[in-house]
Formats: structure tokens, sequence, C-alpha cells
């Protein structure tokens, strides 16, 4: 009988052997920062866990050729979101008019979070010309300045305080206004690890009609288990609206896979985009995409049937016990400070400025210490508030269940690195961005005028005075650059320096031609 699954056409000629492209990328991994082991410390979540990895990748092989464009067509992709979307409501202490969706990460579930209050807004205004407002604390993620740059919002921020990282009630209710659509809070936030007041900010909202977006993309999943007691901070908050949260961080799925809850099922469904209008099949996309993978959803799947709630707390508790730990060593090491009260897995580390500075350790040269001897920590810049506070230049550290198996060495580290940079001033940006500007005819004054206009070969030319680009083997000699040419120096303290000093549309602008560049394919 014919296994009508999958039928066999013959074999094709393949222009190479699937043994040499593997071994190709694998060659092309080996150059990565390793995703497993606990030496990264941002961007991945490793559970320590071998098992839940090779769960994930047989489940996603499996819907390897599904379409979760049409649930309706790929029943599986309905029945594994609806246990996601369940087992997420349960533990962010949703109800039944509490309802959601899988996106394909924290960026997309901000965004329709976003997308869901804007239209909301409208409809009961109808006819307003006014612009709507998200009003959010300046820690708030940075997915909610694209939300409002993609939907046409206005982003008032809110000044927090540079000890702490928390935002005074005060600076929230005086912009609340019939004109905000939405106010976001963190749970925690990305920069500080900072937990927002949410019940302190709902009794503000709620009240006035406003909407309450909860982003707790990094740490959701592990503040639902966390050992100790915290305030409350999703659903069982009347007043929260939203909530969104990201499986591949803390529910250690493959990237990209998070889930945004809505309270009500009409506010939800402002979240959706149909269309009839066209001689096709009729459009109905709960999420930024159409065609989409089934892997990571499945993945996901796979680990919370797996784990359930008993198996998150365990790992939760191993990456609590490693934060502690890591808290309590970076606390001993001369010349640095945790910022503020860090709640769940992540910390922010700065220079202890109470000391003399022939005693401080800059956090940006510690990163760069540590990067060194195979730790990879993440560098964050300073920045001016709307007040004209400065939130401190930081060194972040995101913390999971492997980290437990190597704080000794990991702690080992951080104090060796210390003491490399204890004393060494802090990376001058002003110096750097006059050597930058050196590479202008005019001077800085020609590099302010950058920020305004800058075209492609131009930043180019500045990205490798500043030797972000690679030289000779960047260039194809007639500004062009070799894909995959572009890379970062080994030392980034200089170049977060210059993130500080330039002015920002000049400083984004040169960020976009590097990563644009980075991809480019050599010239031909």
């Amino acid at each position: 009988m014919t296994d009508l699954r999958r039928t066999d056409f013959g074999r094709i000629d393949l222009r190479r052997e699937a043994s040499d492209i593997i071994a190709e990328l694998e060659a092309l991994r080996a150059a990565d920062a390793p995703t497993h082991g606990g030496r990264v410390l941002s961007y991945v979540y490793d559970s320590g866990v071998a098992e839940l990895d090779e769960l994930a990748g047989a489940a996603a092989r499996l819907v390897q050729p599904v379409n979760g464009l049409d649930p309706t067509t790929f029943t599986s992709v309905a029945a594994m979101e609806a246990a996601v979307v369940g087992f997420a409501r349960s533990v962010f202490g949703g109800d039944d008019d509490v309802v959601g969706s899988v996106t394909s990460g924290g960026t997309e579930s901000c965004l329709l979070a976003v997308k869901s209050a804007r239209d909301a807004w409208r409809a009961a205004r109808l006819g307003t010309p006014r612009v709507p407002r998200i009003v959010a604390p300046v820690t708030v993620h940075a997915a909610f300045h694209k939300a409002a740059h993609y939907f046409g919002l206005e982003l008032d921020l809110a000044p927090v305080d540079p000890a702490t990282g928390v935002p005074a009630l005060a600076e929230i209710e005086d912009r609340l206004g019939d004109d905000v659509a939405l106010v976001v809070v963190s749970a925690p936030s990305y920069p500080f690890a900072s937990l927002d007041p949410v019940a302190d900010v709902a009794a503000m909202t709620s009240p006035r009609g406003i909407a309450l977006h909860v982003d707790a993309c990094i740490g959701g999943f592990a503040l639902a288990f966390w050992p100790d007691r915290l305030p409350t901070w999703d659903f069982s908050v009347p007043g929260v609206t939203s909530l969104s949260a990201d499986l591949h961080k803390y529910g250690y799925a493959p990237k990209g896979v998070s889930v945004l809850l809505t309270r009500g099922r009409d506010r939800q469904r402002h979240q959706y985009f149909a269309t009839t209008g066209w001689p096709g099949y009729p459009v109905v996309n709960p999420t930024m995409t159409g065609s989409k993978p089934a892997g990571p959803l499945a993945a996901a799947w796979a680990i919370v049937e797996a784990l359930g709630e008993p198996g998150f707390a365990e790992l939760t508790g191993r990456a609590a016990r490693a934060t502690a730990a890591l808290r309590s060593c970076v606390e001993r090491i001369e010349g640095l400070r945790v910022v503020g009260s860090p709640v769940g897995p992540l910390l922010a580390v700065a220079t202890d400025e109470s000391l003399p500075v022939e005693r401080r350790v800059d956090p940006h040269h510690w990163a760069d210490a540590a990067r060194a001897s195979g730790w990879h920590l993440q560098l964050q810049p300073g920045l001016i508030q709307s007040d004209g506070s400065r939130l401190p230049h930081t060194t972040h550290l995101t913390v999971t269940p492997v980290t437990e198996a190597v704080v000794p060495e990991l702690a080992a580290a951080l104090d060796a690195a210390a003491d490399a940079v204890r004393g060494v001033p802090p990376v001058d940006g002003a110096v750097v961005a006059a050597g930058l500007s050196a590479a202008l005819p005019g001077g800085a004054e020609a590099l302010e005028a950058a920020a305004v206009m800058l075209d492609s070969d131009s930043a180019a030319g500045l990205l490798r005075a500043a030797g972000l680009l690679g030289g000779d083997a960047a260039s194809d000699g007639d500004g062009g650059t070799a894909g995959g040419a572009g890379a970062l120096p080994d030392r980034m303290a200089p170049v977060l320096a210059l993130v500080e000093a330039l002015p920002g549309p000049l400083t984004e602008r040169l960020l976009v031609e590097l990563l644009a560049r980075v991809v480019e394919p050599p010239r031909l």
C-alpha cells in the first residue's frame, strides 16, 4: 500500500554533498559565541538539560513542513497554541476572560499589544485627529520605540531613579490624559532588572480607563516561579490589560516564540488583521506574519508538556540560586556595585563611585576583560534622561539554570577581570568622537551635520575610521564591503563610549550601516 503522506519522486542531483554543507555550517558555528554552558550571559537561555534540547528539536522537526498560517488546515497548530496560551494564562494569574496568541518573539508581542491599544483607542474616539501616546518608564524595552514608530504613536518616556531604575509614580501620573492609548510597565526591566510598581500604576490607569500592558518578555516565565515573594505584577492585578512573555527565554524553547495575553476577547480582536478585498483566499492573521513556521511553537509546547509547573519551578530555582551567588560575588568586588534591587534572574553592574577613582572598576573595561577570558557579558551605555539626570553605563548579566554549575569558575573570572582593570578610567567618548570627526572634511561640524544626512559609503567610512569595519579585508576597493567582513573589535568599551558621545541619530545611522554591511554578499 502506498504511503500517501510522503512520495519519493526520485533522487535529485545536488550541487554539493550534504556532508560537506553540514561540515561548513559546523565551521561557521564554531566561530559563534557558545550557546550552551553558561559562558554567554545574554541572548541565550540554557536550561542545562540536554533532554529538553533534544525534545524541542524532535518536536520542531516533526512539524517542519507545517504552515502556521491556517490552524483550520493544520489543526495541530490550533491544539498546541491553545495549550501553550492556557499554560501561560494559568501561571500569570489569568481567568477565562484572558485570551492570547503565540508570536514569533517579544518584539512581535509588544508590537501587537501597541496595535491593539491604538485601535481600541481610535475605536472609542472615531474621527479624532489626535495622535495617541504611549507612556512608559525610560527603561521600557526598545520594542516599544519600534511600535511607536511603526504604528504612529508618540512615546512619552518617564525618567527613573538612576540609583534603582524604578520610576516615580508621579512621573507616570503627570503624563496621563485622554490621549494616552497605553501605559507600559516592565516585570522586570531589561536594563536594570527593576520590577516596576505594576499594582500602583494600575491603580492610576484603571479608573481613567487607560490600558496597562506588562512587558514580562525577558523574565515573566521566571518570575512566575520565583522562590521569593514578589509584589503582584501579572493578571492578578485587576487593572492589567495585557501581558507579554517569551517562551524562548525562561520557557527554554528555541527562538523564536512568545505569548501575548489580553484581558477581554473584544479588545484582543483589535490585534487581528483580516481582509477579503482581494481575489485570493480570505486572510485572517492574529499576528504580524502570514505564513509562519510551526517549529518554535511545537518546541515550546513540548517543553511545557514535559516540565509542567514543577519542572519550571525547579529550573527557576537553579537560576535564582545562581543569581544570588553572582550578586554576592559582584557586591564583594571592590569598585563595582549592583544597580538597585534587581528582581529575577538578571542584574546590572555599575561603577561604585563612592570610592576613590584609583579603586573604581569601570563596568565596560570589566566586561572586556571577562570576554578576553571567555565570558561574554553585555555592555550597556549610559543615558541622559529628560529631567537631566544620567543613568550610569553598566554591564548586564542574564543568569540561566546552567549558570549554577559554573558559578565558581565565573566568579573567579569576574574577580580577576576586576583586578585587571581597577583604577583604569572609563573611555572618554568625547576623545573617541573627536578622532572620528577627523575622518570627515570639516571635522566636528561635519560630524554633527552627518546626523541629519549620511549616505551609505560615508557611513562605512566613519565605521572604518572607528575600527568597526575591517580594513582591506572588508573593502573591495570601491566602497564595497565583503560579506561578513564587518567585525567588532576585541574591546567594546570604546564602542559604547562612542555610542554615548555621538548624537543619537548619527549613532543609529552608523549602527544600521554596520549591521547592513555585515550581511552583504561580496560584490560580483
